[in-house]
């Protein structure tokens, strides 16, 4: 199998030791992703449904770069800090994503990295 490291700068960079997406044949794995502006690395600012908003957009950024985009999703994990959200990441989905819908989990969690409100990784097949 290849192996392709994407990498872009629509998105934010990793703020760790990991690469933004892996590009394996024809899978792409999309590294999680927090509200974070790829401008100036900081939170954006307003309630969890712009957090929500600014994750789908760094996601399809990095989806992008490898190719695809977010109709190429086959799989999406959600990490909610407050599971109270979910109405709203349904909500914003549904401006991001038409049927068919990728497979889904989403999970309360404690915490996010940058106290963030929602964290969310993706697998693509081109």
């Amino acid at each position: 199998m290849s192996k392709e490291i994407i990498s872009t700068d629509k998105a934010p960079q990793a703020i760790g030791t990991y690469s933004q997406a892996v590009k394996g044949d024809n899978t792409v794995y999309l590294s999680g992703q927090i509200p974070l502006v790829p401008e100036t690395m900081e939170m954006i600012e307003g309630d969890i449904r712009a957090q929500i908003d600014r994750v789908f957009q760094n996601l399809r950024a990095v989806a992008q770069a490898a190719g695809g985009d977010l109709c190429d999703v086959v799989k999406l994990n959600i990490f909610l800090t407050d599971l109270g959200n979910f109405p709203v990441v349904n909500e914003v989905m549904a401006e991001y994503f038409q049927q068919p819908y990728p497979a889904r989990a989403a999970i309360g969690v404690a915490a996010l990295p940058k106290d963030a409100g929602v964290e969310m990784d993706a697998i693509l097949s081109l």
